[in-house]
């Protein structure tokens, strides 16, 4: 396969709601550029992209699939990825390496809550992005409700380049108002027949056609005056500005077909040749050093690596973008972070999971290779002396976490070296071993996305494991200042063991005054907890009944004693501890000895100055369908969550919402649930706040329980 003109190579992402069409309009699009020789169907799981196991099993795509066609003189990339936002990684690094979005709709659904999220991405990506208007053929379809839709949460600069002629059940033509030309399509779909506008559509499409030259014209003074001169503008002329108009995000046209029945992918693709943007008209890449890197053939040679997979007989696959110059098999780069030499042994272009070995790729054009040592994700490759390193694909932080255990210890081991690689493959997805919770979360985006990963722990690596509820990391802290001595006194032959310390306990606050009625010989120490809050320590004694060398013992024994509060074995924090009187002896005082007399004093004047817990508050976002509302908020509010605030966002209601921590477990499945699948929420942390007295002893009952048993 002979490398093509990167002014030739186009790289699309299809995007979109669970059940809008991408799969089906991927197969379509193959089967029209003849990459296929018959096209499959979702149903009868055997279309190219969605060829994994699981994949077929559930009936939607789980992982993003990168194809590409040979169309007229151009090659197009075709990325296909989820719908589900349970997988929204794979379709953030598709879209990093792509250049053109297409985002298709539901004709019968209209803007689908997966759409919004996906439209915030294509901003933040500055995305040349088009919409498919998917199903019209569809007895539900409604073509300009959704268009409508799209403009109202989109923007006006949404612009209808295509229109059904009759949707429904007898949809078999579309009017194509850039061309200003009706292609009619044979009961099998396929290549159209063109024809002139029907004369009662007229004056519909040239309005249209009027408001799709002047979105495009715009945009561009010297446009503008050719189509005030003219009154029209020539088929060059526009498309030259929509591309431009598409690039600055200035315009973003409007498709319509059928995919199930193979009835306007070709225009799409036609679309896409014609005036969609390679990568070489696109802004440069960004580099780390805040410098640029452009889509240059002849440059040097640097790729990306924007997604790890891996196969059981093959082992790791790396699916990369050319960023600059011509690479070639047997190329040697460097990683840019680690130094480290990787060898391209083999480079292949894929659909699906077939694979062809081609000899070299240009700039622009995207590819895979296998068996790099230790190339991950966001891997910059490079020549020897040419550094650059690719701005890294920012992932979005998990909302879902579980604790993961196996019945038979002997398999941890097995399991953890399984996630690890998981979590190569998919940075979404973190494992983490939890000192304070003293357990082995695993991270993830949702119910959805932890269950796939399960299944590929479960069925590729061979471990069983569980997967259960994480325990909640509490803080605790105080609420009354508490004066407290302890001695510690060990005798055991020889020298022993002597320190006594007398302490001022006090809850902390920014501000505060110096300790009352204490001699404060210097300014606090003030310790930034890891764990959050602060630990503020002085030094009140006076007359030498404490050596200052002791101090640091002191300090160490409050400090460890933090770390296992009293009331639940939590961390403690906001604390201010004056250490103001004490003895010591002249043999058997010692660093220990002071550092567990500080201890004790410590959790002795804890448990008597208003102990209180505090749990992690989460400020939670949940934008839902208006139906689903008062379903969604009831259900909060028996969470013990606080509603901050409900507005309108576009078509759907956005509810703000602060909860505790504890009562987010599985919240995803239950929202999908309430909102059958029209609602989506994010959640990161907001505050730590004072546990209900009730719920407070049952925490701490049930952890002395713990303790005895």
């Amino acid at each position: 396969m002979k490398a093509h003109d990167a002014k030739k190579i186009k790289n699309v992402v299809l995007l979109g709601h669970a059940g809008s069409g991408k799969t089906t309009l991927a197969e379509a699009m193959l089967f029209e550029a003849g990459a296929i020789s018959r096209r499959g169907t979702v149903e009868d799981q055997n279309t190219v992209s969605d060829f994994h196991e699981l994949e077929r099993a559930r009936g939607n795509s789980i992982f993003s699939s990168l194809m590409n066609i040979q169309w007229k003189d151009n090659k197009i990339n075709i990325l296909d990825t989820p719908g589900y936002d349970d997988f929204v990684g794979e379709v953030i690094s598709s879209m990093s390496i792509a250049d053109t979005g297409v985002i298709v709709l539901n004709a019968q659904n209209g803007v689908e809550v997966g759409t919004e999220l996906i439209w915030e991405y294509t901003q933040s990506f500055k995305l040349p992005t088009l919409f498919v208007v998917n199903q019209v053929d569809n007895e539900k379809s409604d073509f300009v409700n959704t268009v409508d839709q799209a403009k109202e949460r989109f923007g006006a600069n949404v612009v209808v380049v295509q229109y059904p002629y009759e949707q429904g059940e007898n949809f078999n033509a579309i009017i194509d108002v850039l061309k200003m030309v009706m292609y009619k399509f044979p009961p099998d779909g396929g290549k159209p027949e063109k024809l002139p506008i029907p004369d009662e559509e007229k004056a519909k499409a040239d309005q249209l056609h009027n408001d799709l030259v002047e979105a495009v014209a715009v945009n561009d003074e010297s446009l503008m005056e050719l189509y005030f001169d003219k009154g029209e503008l020539s088929e060059e002329e526009m498309a030259q500005g929509m591309k431009a108009s598409m690039i600055n995000h200035d315009i973003f046209p409007v498709f319509c077909c059928s995919s199930k029945r193979n009835m306007g992918s070709g225009r799409v693709m036609g679309f896409i040749r014609d005036i969609a943007p390679a990568a070489v008209d696109m802004p440069p890449a960004t580099r780390m050093s805040g410098k640029t890197l452009s889509c240059d053939p002849n440059g040097d040679k640097c790729l990306f690596v924007f997604k790890t997979a891996s196969e059981t007989n093959l082992g790791n696959i790396s699916f990369f973008k050319v960023h600059s110059g011509t690479i070639q098999s047997g190329d040697d780069l460097t990683n840019s972070v680690t130094k480290g030499s990787e060898r391209l042994n083999q480079i292949f272009v894929i659909n699906g999971k077939k694979r062809d070995q081609v000899n070299k790729l240009v700039a622009g054009d995207i590819g895979i290779t296998v068996k790099l040592k230790g190339s991950p994700t966001n891997s910059t490759l490079h020549e020897k002396n040419a550094p650059y390193r690719i701005a890294p694909i920012e992932f979005p932080s998990p909302r879902i976490q579980v604790a993961v255990d196996t019945d038979n210890k002997n398999d941890m081991e097995k399991l953890v070296q399984a996630l690890t690689q998981l979590q190569a493959e998919d940075p979404t997805l973190i494992l983490e071993q939890s000192k304070e919770l003293k357990q082995m979360l695993l991270y993830g985006q949702g119910e959805l996305h932890l269950s796939m990963a399960r299944w590929k722990v479960e069925n590729q690596y061979k471990v069983k494991f569980d997967m259960v509820k994480p325990k909640v990391a509490f803080r605790e802290t105080i609420q009354k200042a508490i004066k407290t001595s302890y001695r510690h006194k060990k005798q055991s032959g020889g020298a022993g063991q002597f320190g006594e310390v007398h302490l001022l306990v006090e809850p902390y606050y920014e501000g505060m005054p110096i300790p009352q009625g204490l001699t404060v010989r210097k300014d606090p120490e003030i310790f930034e907890l890891e764990w959050g809050g602060k630990f503020v320590f002085y030094n009140c004694i006076v007359g030498g009944s404490i050596d200052a060398k002791y101090m640091s013992a002191i300090q160490k024994g409050i400090l460890e004693r933090m770390e296992d509060g009293p009331l639940t074995g939590s961390y403690v924090r906001d604390i201010r501890v004056s250490v103001y009187d004490g003895k010591m002896h002249a043999v058997d005082s010692n660093d220990m000895a002071f550092k567990i007399a500080a201890a004790q004093a410590f959790k002795q004047a804890f448990k008597e100055a208003k102990p209180k817990l505090l749990e992690p508050i989460h400020l939670v976002e949940i934008l839902v369908s208006g139906d689903a509302m008062g379903d969604v908020i009831a259900d909060l509010n028996t969470r013990r969550a606080m509603i901050m605030g409900m507005e309108a966002s576009g078509h759907y209601q956005k509810i703000t919402a602060k909860v505790p921590l504890m009562e987010l477990y599985k919240y995803s499945s239950i929202l999908r649930s309430l909102s059958q699948g029209a609602a989506k929420h994010s959640q990161k942390f907001a505050e730590f706040a004072a546990v209900p007295a009730d719920i407070q002893q049952k925490l701490v009952n049930a952890h002395q329980a713990t303790q005895e048993a």
